[in-house]
C-alpha cells in the first residue's frame, strides 16, 4: 500500500474511489458490489464521469443480471445506448484490454459536476 485515505462516511468513501480510479469492474459479489456498480454505470449515463465501466462475468455469474438488462431495454425503461457503455467479458485479459481501449462515451450530460 503506498496510500492510506481516510474518511467519515460511506458517501466520501465512494467519491473518493471514483475520483482516483482509471476504470471500474464489477467482479462477482453481492449487494455492495451491485450497489457500487449501478452507481458509477449511472454516474457515467448521467455525465458525471467519463470512465469505462465493465462486468468481468465469470462462469456466467452475472448472465442473469445481463438478461435483466437486456429486458428492461425491451420494456423501454433502458436506452440499447446506455447498456452498450458497459463492457461484458469473462477473461480478465480480454476485460483489461477493452477497459484499456474503450472509447469515452459520447452522450451527452444530463447534469454538471458541481449538481452533484
Amino acid at each position: 500500500m503506498t496510500q492510506l485515505h481516510v474518511v467519515e462516511t460511506m458517501h466520501e468513501r465512494k467519491a473518493l474511489m471514483a475520483d482516483l480510479a482509471d476504470a471500474f469492474v464489477l467482479l462477482p459479489g453481492g449487494f455492495g458490489s451491485w450497489e457500487e456498480f449501478c452507481e458509477v454505470v449511472t454516474w457515467l449515463q448521467l455525465g458525471m464521469h467519463r470512465k469505462p465501466c465493465g462486468i468481468l462475468n465469470v462462469a456466467g455469474y452475472y448472465d442473469a443480471l445481463l438478461a435483466l438488462t437486456a429486458h428492461a431495454v425491451g420494456e423501454g425503461f433502458l436506452a440499447l445506448a446506455y447498456k452498450e457503455m458497459v463492457i461484458v467479458q469473462d477473461s480478465v485479459e480480454q476485460l483489461l484490454s477493452e477497459l484499456n481501449t474503450a472509447p469515452l462515451p459520447s452522450i451527452a450530460k444530463w447534469v454538471s459536476k458541481q449538481e452533484r
